[in-house]
């Protein structure tokens, strides 16, 4: 199903190519006019992915406005897209934090300018194409094509330390991919032996009934390379190093939209191909989860560097997200949907305007500050309520998220909630203290007298974020109404045997020549789809 005939997510994924070919003919000397055509570009993706909210169908379960052709025909490959409720906000976050992060960075992108936005935008496609495959194969070239334009963003545009944070990014999620890349062939192989066609459709794979020691296996290797992009505890360790080494623009993509990616295969791959496995490993998810939660907490507590703080506080964010999806009802896994989007709104604006700050003093270092509260009004309202939202002030949108996870995940494991409400508290104090020393008491260092407050592009920046922070906190029911849908599907799927899922993926798939299977003998005998 298009919309109005028109291939809309193939215009979402593919749109910001437009812009890569016309910077192609920008000269290396015309930064102005790099940074214009590619926030035209974002901004036009952005618009064209707006349909999507509006023309979103709540009440079924089925993806919308799939696209499927015909690829790699002999390998059983489709260009096969999709979209549901859980993937809906992602990929319009994702479309206007690209949007945000081309703007946001308009004045600190001096060098290799072009080069910089090419990065940028061909990011985006990588990003916008793993949140919509339903071919496995399709999803694996997606999720591997965002990486180097992160690790370009990174290493060459990055601080100091730029080259070693890049390649640890590298090192750790290409392994992580090498592993899962091995389990989709043995998966692919053994859809083949069970049904005797070669495909890589994940609707398809979602009926294969494993056996429980091959599934352990299956799902430790797809788990290990999600929790790797989320990152989980114990997995963490490249996150710190990424986030203070890149730039403004790469931080808020990394935070608002890569790390979205594990929790993403977590809930599309690894929990419902895989419900035996699922079944035994959750409560060791569930732990990891909350040690995340308080590890990241009480790291945060210590941090001298604002950039460092607000990275391991998304160690410890991602945690209530994950808690919330391996609760496995309702209110968890809604909650989790949500907090994603939430964290990637509060998240992606605490590094905008940690750059903003930076961008003036040129250090991050919280010692350096103090008092900016008087010459930079503006500056601390904004960051304030980025806080107050990053926190969980009621109100504000993480309020919403938190409270869903911590009430589903009280259902389930009693401990494990009350252990993790207790990072609420520590979210505050770690954030408060920090906001505290940096914008409240004297003026010491004059440095920083005569600071400039935000300009009305910095303001412009943050304004969206702003007002969905509100809108999120005071009227979540838009959200969560396109959400309830597809996760109560997703929960279903996971506690449905495998044997049994074909009506509940397929229901009209008797007058439905799209899903219906069309197995032929290729030359040299071998059946595919």
């Amino acid at each position: 199903m298009t919309l109005l005939g028109i291939p809309i997510l193939t215009l979402v994924i593919f749109s910001p190519l437009v812009g890569v070919l016309l910077l192609m003919f920008v000269g290396r000397d015309s930064g102005e006019l790099a940074k214009w055509v590619a926030l035209i570009t974002s901004g036009a993706t952005f618009l064209v992915s707006l349909p999507l909210f509006f023309a979103f169908d709540s009440a079924t379960t089925q993806f919308q406005f799939v696209e499927r052709i015909p690829w790699i025909v002999s390998w059983g490959v489709d260009y096969h897209l999709g979209l549901d409720g859980i993937t809906l906000f992602l990929v319009l976050m994702t479309t206007l934090l690209t949007v945000v992060a081309v703007a946001g960075t308009w004045s600190q992108t001096t060098r290799h300018v072009r080069e910089f936005m090419i990065s940028l935008l061909l990011l985006e496609v990588g990003m916008n194409g793993v949140f919509v495959s339903l071919d496995v194969f399709l999803f694996f070239v997606f999720w591997e094509v965002m990486l180097f334009p992160m690790y370009f963003l990174i290493g060459v545009w990055g601080s100091e330390r730029r080259l070693y944070a890049a390649i640890k990014f590298v090192v750790y999620t290409m392994s992580a991919s090498a592993l899962m890349m091995v389990a989709i062939l043995a998966m692919y192989f053994y859809n083949y032996r069970a049904t005797g066609v070669f495909t890589f459709s994940l609707l398809e794979w979602y009926q294969l009934d494993l056996l429980i020691e091959v599934q352990y296996w299956m799902f430790a290797a797809f788990a290990l390379a999600f929790a790797v992009k989320i990152p989980m505890f114990p997995f963490h360790t490249w996150l710190p190093d990424a986030h203070v080494e890149a730039p403004t623009a790469g931080s808020v993509i990394l935070a608002g939209v890569l790390l979205k990616m594990g929790a993403y295969g977590f809930i599309r791959f690894a929990l419902p191909l895989f419900p035996g496995a699922t079944t035994e490993f959750l409560p060791w998810l569930i732990g990891l989860s909350v040690v995340g939660i308080i590890y990241g907490a009480l790291v945060c507590m210590v941090q001298p560097d604002m950039k460092k703080l607000v990275a391991y506080s998304s160690v410890s964010h991602m945690g209530f997200v994950m808690l919330g999806l391996f609760a496995l009802n309702d209110q968890g896994v809604q909650g989790g949907i949500l907090q994603m989007i939430n964290h990637g709104i509060s998240t992606g604006g605490l590094f905008l305007v940690v750059g903003m700050i930076y961008e003036r003093r040129h250090t991050k270092s919280i010692a350096e500050f103090g008092g900016l509260m008087r010459g930079m009004p503006i500056y601390a309202t904004l960051f304030l309520v980025i806080v107050l939202s990053s926190i969980g002030l009621p109100g504000l949108n993480g309020f919403v998220g938190e409270y869903l996870i911590l009430v589903g995940a009280y259902q389930v494991n009693k401990t494990a909630a009350i252990i993790a409400a207790s990072a609420v508290i520590l979210a505050a104090v770690y954030l408060l203290w920090m906001f505290q020393r940096v914008f409240f008491g004297e003026v010491t260092n004059p440095k920083n007298e005569g600071t400039p407050d935000l300009n009305w592009r910095e303001v412009s920046v943050l304004a969206p974020l702003i007002f969905l922070i509100v809108w999120v906190g005071v009227y979540p029911s838009p959200f969560l109404g396109k959400i309830e849908t597809s996760a109560s599907h997703f929960i279903q799927l996971v506690h449905t045997k495998p044997a049994e899922r074909r009506a509940m993926l397929f229901p009209k798939m008797a007058s439905s020549q799209e899903t219906k299977p069309a197995v032929a003998l290729r030359p040299g005998g071998v059946k595919t789809r």
